[in-house]
């Protein structure tokens, strides 16, 4: 597999903190302004390598991405298992709250989700290794680092995975238009969320073994969101009814 290109400040920072395993950072030269000094002054002290490159090289490197001077050469991602997400969960001890995403074919989408995710408090997220985008710089850039952050697991199978969590206990919950309000519903368990595409929706076979269908109410005149605009509703209403519970 291909290294991982880590593109933007922003990005750069978080695969730090992260303990990602960097092989070494590309920075253009003369860009050591702002945010640049702290960067490598971490790179520093975690002894990652840091070479001066013509900026150039960033611009090809990047495709066309706005890299702010900056790009980090990793190892390919290391997708996590089930098992991991579980295991976050314990060690926070709540009950796990998973995002199952199918078919999420745009990586600014892709990205945009993750970030919501790991902000809501979500243990992890599932993505199926066919009709979804590949968590390259375009999905790390727009998750603003949150890819560092969470566990993602790549299944076969989507309607597998929901087969084997249910056996574990889980409620699945799918965002369907022809659903109940998704505000009425309780999150308390373990929860797995199903999230579809614009276009075509969650697939039939996943809808079918939903547990319940759940739908965001709308007011406007247009009738359907941004699919990670929805995502990042439905968690926040997870974690609401759940701050609300515990009092805090």
């Amino acid at each position: 597999m291909p290294n991982t290109l880590i593109i933007g400040r922003n990005c750069v920072k978080e695969a730090i903190n992260s303990n990602k395993n960097i092989e070494h950072i590309l920075i253009s030269n003369g860009e050591l302004s702002g945010s640049i000094h702290q960067i490598v002054a971490k790179a520093k002290e975690k002894k990652i390598v840091i070479k001066k490159v013509d900026r150039k090289k960033l611009d090809t490197l990047s495709g066309g991405e706005i890299h702010q001077g900056i790009i980090a050469v990793s190892s390919p991602m290391a997708y996590s298992d089930i098992s991991d997400i579980l295991e976050t969960a314990e060690n926070k001890n709540e009950n796990p709250i998973i995002l199952i995403l199918d078919g999420i074919e745009d990586p600014h989408n892709l990205g945009a989700i993750i970030r919501s995710a790991e902000c809501m408090g979500v243990h992890g997220i599932v993505l199926p290794k066919r009709r979804c985008a590949t968590v390259g710089f375009t999905v790390q850039k727009t998750s603003a680092g949150a890819t560092e952050h969470i566990n993602i697991v790549k299944v076969n199978n989507i309607a597998n995975t929901i087969d084997h969590l249910k056996k574990l206990g889980f409620w699945i919950y799918c965002a369907d238009a022809k659903g109940d309000t998704c505000f009425k519903q309780d999150y308390s368990g373990k929860t797995a969320i199903i999230i579809g595409s614009e276009g075509n929706g969650v697939s039939r076979l996943s809808k079918e073994k939903c547990d319940f269908l759940i739908k965001i109410p709308m007011f406007g005149k247009i009738n359907s969101l941004n699919a990670s605009v929805a995502a990042g509703i439905i968690t926040y209403e997870v974690m609401r009814q759940r701050i609300k519970k515990a009092g805090i």
